[in-house]
C-alpha cells in the first residue's frame, strides 16, 4: 500500500472514530514530505464545505503561506466531489491520487452522483451591471492575480 494513502486512510479513521463526518481523509505532498492533511469535519464544524480535501489544502495553505500548492500531490480516501475538483484546480494541484470511486461513495450514502448529472437550475444571473462595477474597481487596483 502506498504510504500517503495510508496516511489518508488513517485520517479517515481518526474523523469517522471522533464523529467528525464521513469516512473521507486525504493528505498533500511535495516532494516526499506531508504539507497538508485533514479529513471530513461537516458534523464537527457544522459546515458544508469541511470535505477531507478542503481542510487538507487549508492545512497546507496555512503552512506554506500560499495559496499555490504547484507541484504537489493529493492523496485521498475517495474521489473528490465537484466542489473539492473545483478546490484542488484553484490551488494548482498537480496530481490527485483517490481510492474510491464516486459509485463507491454513492453505495454509503452520499450523494455525488446527482452533482455530476443535473445542472442546478435553481440558480439566476441578477443584477449584472452592478456586480460588474465590482469587477472594474478591482481590475483597476493592484492586485495578485490568482
Amino acid at each position: 500500500m502506498n504510504q500517503f494513502m495510508q496516511l489518508a486512510i488513517e485520517e479517515a479513521r481518526n474523523g469517522i472514530r471522533a464523529g467528525d463526518g464521513g469516512p473521507f481523509g486525504c493528505v498533500i505532498v511535495r516532494d516526499g514530505e506531508v504539507i497538508g492533511r485533514g479529513h471530513n469535519e461537516v458534523i464537527r464544524q457544522h459546515d458544508p464545505t469541511c470535505h477531507g480535501e478542503m481542510m487538507a489544502i487549508r492545512d497546507a495553505c496555512r503552512n506554506l503561506g500560499t495559496h499555490d500548492l504547484s507541484g504537489c500531490e493529493l492523496y485521498t480516501t475517495a474521489e473528490p466531489c465537484p466542489m473539492c475538483l473545483g478546490a484542488i484546480r484553484w490551488a494548482n494541484l498537480r496530481k490527485v491520487y483517490f481510492g474510491c470511486n464516486i459509485a463507491d461513495t454513492d453505495r454509503i450514502g452520499f450523494r455525488d452522483q446527482i452533482f455530476y448529472e443535473n445542472r442546478w437550475e435553481a440558480s439566476e444571473e441578477l443584477d449584472r451591471a452592478a456586480c460588474l462595477e465590482v469587477f472594474a474597481e478591482y481590475q483597476a487596483l493592484r492586485h495578485e492575480q490568482y
